[in-house]
């Protein structure tokens, strides 16, 4: 636990899998324009198990790219960089904040094409914090400030105002 697996095909836990179930309850009910998920398969078992048999596979909600890094805990990488964050340094081997941060509007631009706009995203924590912070126009570094736990329910929408998080990290 606690290791950074961006390419690491790993299962879910069974606490996953209960969270992932528990979020199938919270969206009974709710239709969606488009379901879409990474094609790992914690989180296409996500999708599973919380009711959405068949969504759209996209490697735009794949986790980020930790390159040397992958395998690793924050602590372990932190013994030889200690203020390494991935919004701000990015990953020596593999994605670079700007590429994280153009992955994830390039999603945006993804979903938004979909006629209706009720888009479902099964995906993985940095990854969707960077989708977060990129709806929000926010600057990336952001991110690392949106706690973002396993199967939560999170709204992002436009608003009267222009694109708001409505709800994050709801479990």
């Amino acid at each position: 636990m606690g290791r950074h697996t961006g390419i690491t095909d790993l299962q879910l836990t069974s606490r996953g899998e209960q969270n992932a179930r528990d979020l199938g309850r919270r969206l009974t009910g709710i239709s969606f324009d488009a379901v879409y998920s990474s094609p790992m398969q914690r989180a296409t078992t996500t999708a599973h198990l919380a009711g959405f048999d068949h969504p759209q596979l996209t490697d735009l909600l794949k986790e980020v790219d930790y390159g040397r890094y992958e395998g690793l805990t924050t602590a372990e990488i932190h013994e030889s960089h200690p203020d390494w964050e991935i919004y701000k340094d990015g990953s020596p081997g593999g994605e670079t904040p700007a590429q994280i941060y153009a992955r994830a509007n390039e999603f945006i631009a993804f979903a938004r094409r979909r006629p209706g706009g009720r888009v479902l995203a099964f995906g993985h924590g940095h990854m969707l914090r960077a989708i977060a912070a990129a709806w929000i126009q926010a600057d990336l570094k952001i991110a690392a400030r949106l706690q973002l736990d396993v199967a939560t329910l999170n709204i992002l929408l436009d608003a009267d105002r222009g694109r708001a998080i409505a709800l994050w990290n709801a479990s």
